[in-house]
């Protein structure tokens, strides 16, 4: 199972409105070199794999993201997306590791935060590779 980590920039960008979790568009790409969470802040500072056989520079873009209360005066909050996938057409791409989700619309293409699958990872012709969101989405934060 993948390990999510946020990056520490995001909370600030957040809060300085940097990035907007409720009217951005939200991207996610591949690398294969660690990202640091402690001090990588934009795209630029991310390795990507190179774009082949289905994958593209720049990363597929999150579908169906929201920012909802989980329940009515909950204070429980839940930023989520639907599953995505790269799926290898013509040939296999990887390896990586890492998957990395970041605002597109923010100024330098600020980073939310990675899942790290522990090894990596490559995708044979045909084959897809999906990212489960799960039901606690991709953030789940109260106000306590």
């Amino acid at each position: 199972m993948a390990t999510f980590t946020l990056f520490d920039e995001f909370i600030y960008n957040v809060l300085n409105g940097a990035v907007d979790l409720d009217s951005h568009t939200f991207k996610a790409v591949l690398s294969n070199t660690a990202p640091t969470a402690d001090t990588h802040d934009e795209l630029a500072d991310i390795t990507q794999i190179t774009q082949q056989f289905g994958y593209l520079t720049g990363g597929v873009t999150l579908a169906s993201v929201t920012l909802t209360e989980t329940g009515a005066g909950t204070g429980i909050w839940q930023w989520t997306a639907a599953d995505f996938s790269w799926t290898a057409s013509g040939g296999a791409f990887g390896p990586f590791r890492y998957v990395v989700i970041y605002s597109d619309t923010s100024t330098g293409d600020k980073l939310v935060g990675m899942l790290d699958y522990g090894s990596s990872i490559s995708i044979t012709d045909g084959n897809s590779f999906t990212v489960d969101i799960g039901a606690n989405g991709i953030i789940r934060a109260s106000e306590a």
